[in-house]
Parts: structure tokens; sequence; C-alpha cells
């Protein structure tokens, strides 16, 4: 076996626990190699191709630290103390380069954004594979507190957690709010990694919780702008094509072993996202959606992401996401999935297309409807786009 401390890169097949915060903590001083988490239960198949692309020196699971029997890979960029596996919510999986500076930078801009006090402990409900579980490792260090680790959330256990601050995603904080937790027990709730419907936002703010909703990925160190509003040091702008860019200490080094992917993402320090974005009255940052979720019906462009928003504030609606399914005759059909507030009174596809016709296009309102229990999610807590859009 090889000891971490002789490797440069780590793959950390470990659950959320005091040895994964010891290994990220070497990681951040330097004093220990870079580490990238894996989720202990990921699929043999998917396990093996991820460490074949991240060519780690050594591997460690519960059982011990292994060498890595596959090709060496290039060393990680100085200062990396983390990596990240994202294949976001759709493409290709990539690899993310976090550097130790860009991660104490974030961690600290978010403590001061929620007013974190010292001693306050963060509530670790999502997985530290993912850069928003990975952020609540970092911030729990740089506070000097142990996190209060959940594998799975147990809306029961949350309000008595003793945890003052929480990171989850909007399928989670629905799941709290139907149990019925106190989730003014929490000095701040973070929420991530997909939109939140208005209801869920008004709902959770009426029974007590401090929500901020963030907005930022794995290239971010998570979320960077937290209720439109960058954090400390980071800047945010729209270009001339719609897409969101965003520069500041948080930005990644690159992804690991694809430098013309990097070339392409990172020029003249700002990072080009595949979000479209505006700014509204009061300068605040507004996530219209993915640029890569552009809809083309009948020589038509539909932004996904706003026919969803808008779904989503029908009176009727609990969730919606919106997709582009292949049509003989317009190409593509806007096609609205929805999980309605009452099963038993669902609303039907005309009522939805009036609604949205209010405020969009006519040829922006869904012309398919599918009612479901719940929307599919992958495991970063992101809806399953390529999965919805199979009928």
């Amino acid at each position: 076996m090889d000891s971490p401390r002789q490797a440069r890169l780590l793959a950390a097949l470990l659950p959320p626990g005091p040895r994964l915060s010891e290994l990220l903590a070497a990681a951040l001083e330097g004093t220990g190699p870079a580490i990238c988490p894996i989720a202990p239960d990921l699929p043999r198949p998917a396990l093996r191709a991820l460490l074949d692309a991240l060519a780690p020196d050594a591997i460690e699971t519960p059982d011990g630290v292994h060498p890595h029997t596959g090709a060496p890979g290039a060393p990680v960029a100085d200062g990396t103390a983390l990596l990240i596996a994202t294949s976001g919510s759709t493409g290709t999986p990539k690899i993310v380069e976090l550097a130790g500076d860009a991660l104490r930078h974030s961690a600290r801009a978010t403590l001061a954004r929620v007013g974190a006090g010292p001693g306050e402990r963060w509530l670790c409900c999502l997985p530290p594979s993912h850069i928003s579980g990975a952020q609540i490792l970092v911030r729990s260090l740089l506070a000097g507190t142990e996190p209060v680790i959940m594998p799975r959330l147990d809306p029961g256990a949350v309000a008595a957690s003793g945890a003052a601050h929480l990171s989850v995603v909007p399928t989670q904080l629905r799941r709290l709010l139907d149990a019925g937790a106190d989730l003014s027990a929490f000095r701040s709730i973070l929420l991530g990694g997909a939109p939140a419907t208005p209801g869920l936002l008004r709902e959770a703010r009426r029974r007590g919780a401090r929500v901020f909703t963030t907005y930022g990925m794995s290239e971010t160190c998570g979320g960077c702008v937290y209720d439109g509003v960058p954090l400390e040091g980071v800047r945010a702008e729209v270009g001339d094509d719609g897409r969101i860019r965003l520069a500041g200490p948080v930005l990644f080094t690159g992804y690991r072993g694809r430098p013309g992917l990097t070339a392409a993402a990172l020029r003249d320090g700002w990072f080009l996202t595949q979000d479209l974005g505006a700014f509204d009255e009061r300068g605040r940052l507004r996530v219209r959606g993915r640029a890569d979720d552009v809809i083309n019906t009948g020589g038509e462009k539909v932004v996904a992401g706003e026919v969803a928003a808008a779904l989503a504030g029908h009176p009727g609606v609990r969730d919606a996401v919106v997709v582009g399914r292949p049509d003989p005759e317009w190409g593509e059909r806007v096609t609205a999935v929805v999980v309605p507030d009452d099963p038993s009174h669902a609303p039907d596809l005309p009522a939805l297309r009036a609604w949205v016709r209010e405020t969009l296009p006519a040829y922006a309102a869904p012309r398919e409807l599918d009612v479901v229990e719940a929307i599919p999610l992958l495991p970063s807590g992101k809806p399953d786009r390529e999965r919805l859009r199979r009928p």
C-alpha cells in the first residue's frame, strides 16, 4: 500500500466523515495530495471510467490506500487541492481542478454573506463528490467546527441536529416543508443545484426559513452569486450572446487532461458559462436557463428555463421542467413536465398554455404535457433532462 503523502493525486472513495475532512484539510494546507472525492457506491463501470480519466496516483477506501494500476496521469496544477468530477445537467463528464486559494476564498465569502458566527456548525446532507457537499466540509474547516453528517436527509432529525446552517437542493427543501420541519432553527439555508419555484421560496420564508438562493457550479467553487448578488471579489456580466460570464478568485484552474476545453471556457480571466442570464431593474442577476436547453420550434427559439419559471407560477403547479422533444412538423415541441400541487386536480394542457401566453410569446406555450409525481433527478439534484426528453 502507498502512503497518501507520497501521492500527488488521491482518489478518495470515502463517505463524509472525519477521514475525508482530514484529507481535505491536508490538501488545502498543501501538506497532503490533492483529492478527488468519489461516491463509494458509484457503479463499477462508471467508477472504472472515472478512474481512467482521473488517473490518480493512489486510491483510498475505508480498507486503506491502494496504488492505481492504470496509466499514469499528468500532474495536477500547482496549488490544486480538490478535483470534482461533473457532467452538469448534460454532456460528457469533466474533472474540474480547484485551487486551495479559490476554495478558501469561496468559503470565507459565504460565511461572511450568511453571517455565520464562530463555532456554528453546518449540516452535511449532500454528497462530497459534488461541489455543494465538498464546500460544506471546507466551510466547516475554516470555521473550526465539525459538520453534522446526515448521509440521507431525515426531515425529522434536521431541526434537532444542532446545526446552524444548511445547504440543500429544491427537492430536499420541499421534503422538509412537507414533513413540517422547523426551518426557523437554521440561521441560513443555502438553496442551489437547480432553479427554485417562487412558491417553494414563499412557503419556506413564510415558515421562518432564512433562504439564500445560490448560483454557481463546480468551476466557481460552488455558489458564487447569492440572491442575484455576487460574493465578495466575484464579478458577473452577460455577454452579447446572452451567456453569463463570471470572474474572480473563485474560478477553477482547468479541466484535467482537456486543455482545449479549458481554453474554450476560460478567456481573459472570465469563465464563460452555458447559462443565459439578464440583470433585473435592481441590478441583480437572473438566470434565464441553459444555452443548450434552447428549444427550436417552428423556427422560433424558446428558452426552456423561462417557460418552466412561468409554469411554476401557476397556482396548481408544484414543480415544472421544460424540455424539447423531437417533432416531425415543428422540429422540436415544447414539452412541460409538471408535478401538480394537488394530483387529483392537476391543471390540463390548455390551462397551462393560456397561463404561459400571459407572459411569454404564444410559440413558447407547451404543446405537450406530462404530469408526474416527482421530477427525476441526477445525483447532483439537478433535473435529469436527458431522461425527460424521452417520452
